[in-house]
């Protein structure tokens, strides 16, 4: 039996409203629903988790679960002050955030493009080497308008949605290539303590990125997400979105938005905004 929260210690610095329930199917579509139907109650930040989630979204429409109370499965309400265009980093933002996380507690943590969080194995699997998931990141731009309750011009809304792998077993877990804190010599791995660490983590580098104009140059944010990325300098094969292709050769940098630049056998240079990319040995 997995511990719940405590919920005398879910205190988060800077969050308006931090909101945890037993059960939610998924607490990003919940918390989009939640917002589209009242802006007011959900000032930015602000927090929902479940205890259980029973299907939770992924990237690409993909579903998951995980046992109740055995990992976090948390959805956080932005609105950004940053130019549109730089949206696309908030997911690799929230995945350092959250290696910045695990990496208190004395585990090395990577970040994969796009969404994704790993810990080091001992063996390896294809597509991830030497690495193992922990968790996976979904960031939804809530619709707003006059019609949707939001105020013509505000800052967009958006759901980030995070599930972390806290104490599962590895019976528990839902595929080989997925690990937990538990399983990876996460001391102690208490959720309410990873949980307030988590939240204030995504705060902090939230509030950096939009210091700088959402610029993660003057920031320095891409300098610490390249130090953590496993896919950078890396051969890789991207899987295209809408059945577009396949794409293989080096990772060898990210633009303003985000995406991934991905260097051909032929020297050209590609940009992928969205995709599978799994790395080759």
């Amino acid at each position: 039996m997995h511990p719940s929260l405590y919920l005398d210690r879910l205190s988060v610095p800077g969050f308006a409203r931090v909101e945890v329930v037993e059960t939610s199917p998924s607490t990003n579509a919940e918390l989009v629903a939640a917002v589209r139907d009242d802006p007011a109650a959900w000032p930015a930040p602000s927090a929902l988790i479940a205890e259980h989630q029973t299907a939770g979204r992924g990237r690409a429409g993909r579903s998951w679960e995980t046992p109740p109370r055995a990992g976090l499965t948390v959805s956080v309400l932005l609105r950004p002050r940053v130019p549109a265009g730089s949206l696309g980093w908030l997911p690799l933002l929230a995945g350092l955030a959250v290696v910045r996380t695990v990496s208190d507690g004395g585990v090395t943590a990577a970040v994969k493009w796009p969404n994704d969080v790993l810990l080091p194995a001992v063996d390896t699997v294809a597509g991830l080497g030497l690495y193992r998931k922990v968790a996976g990141i979904l960031a939804e731009v809530v619709p707003e308008g006059p019609d949707a309750g939001g105020a013509v011009g505000a800052a967009p809304a958006v759901v980030l949605g995070i599930g972390l792998n806290v104490s599962q077993s590895a019976e528990e877990l839902p595929v080989p290539t997925a690990t937990s804190l538990a399983l990876a010599g996460y001391p102690r791995p208490d959720r309410t303590d990873v949980l307030v660490r988590m939240l204030g983590e995504v705060h902090a580098v939230v509030r950096r990125w939009e210091e700088a104009g959402g610029d993660v140059v003057a920031s320095g944010l891409l300098a610490e997400y390249t130090a953590v990325s496993a896919t950078l300098g890396t051969r890789v094969r991207a899987e295209l979105a809408g059945d577009s292709g396949v794409l293989e050769g080096e990772a060898v940098g990210l633009d303003g938005t985000g995406a991934l630049t991905i260097r051909t056998d032929t020297g050209e240079e590609r940009t992928v905004t969205a995709g599978d990319v799994w790395h080759l040995r």
